[in-house]
């Protein structure tokens, strides 16, 4: 039986792909970190190193058997480049952007020109996307009583405690 992708339990959401698919992943993940399209490179160069607002990216992350062009953990926030090499069809293209959806990701997809272009643009949506304090939750997320009912069900005991906590 194939393993479920998992959230981890960070304070930070960080995904852990499923070992089978991940295995299968990762040479093709390494091979895009290697080889980015002008824009994905591009734009790179802006989102590496906490260069927008303080906040991480990575780069060609693996988000359950997808790879998605950036992500940002703390956010919950994908950005994605549509160009000739991310050429889905529709309905792969509306069940990608659903599964992340449904994970509690934001997804905000721009063009190759437009990150070819004047890319202050682009950065300038990333930054308000990163602001806004509203990100959807993810549905496993214990944030009420029920919740902390429903994540100790789901994934045994309770919740292990942070440093520093009583």
């Amino acid at each position: 039986m194939a393993e479920k992708a998992t959230r981890t339990d960070d304070p930070v959401t960080r995904w852990r792909t499923a070992a089978e698919v991940w295995s299968k992943l990762k040479p093709l993940v390494r091979r895009m970190r290697r080889e980015l399209t002008n824009a994905e490179d591009r734009l790179w160069q802006r989102l590496r190193r906490k260069q927008v607002l303080g906040f991480k990216f990575r780069r060609q992350h693996a988000i359950d058997r997808f790879i998605v062009d950036f992500y940002c953990a703390e956010a919950r926030l994908v950005v994605e480049i549509d160009g000739p090499i991310h050429q889905y069809s529709p309905e792969q293209d509306t069940l990608r952007e659903q599964l992340l959806t449904s994970l509690g990701l934001r997804v905000l997809r721009f063009t190759n020109e437009q990150v070819l272009g004047p890319l202050d643009a682009v950065i300038e949506e990333i930054m308000e996307a990163l602001a806004d304090p509203t990100p959807q939750p993810h549905p496993h997320t214990p944030s009420s009583r029920t919740g902390r009912r429903y994540w100790r069900s789901q994934y045994g005991g309770a919740r292990r405690r942070g440093r520093g906590r009583g």
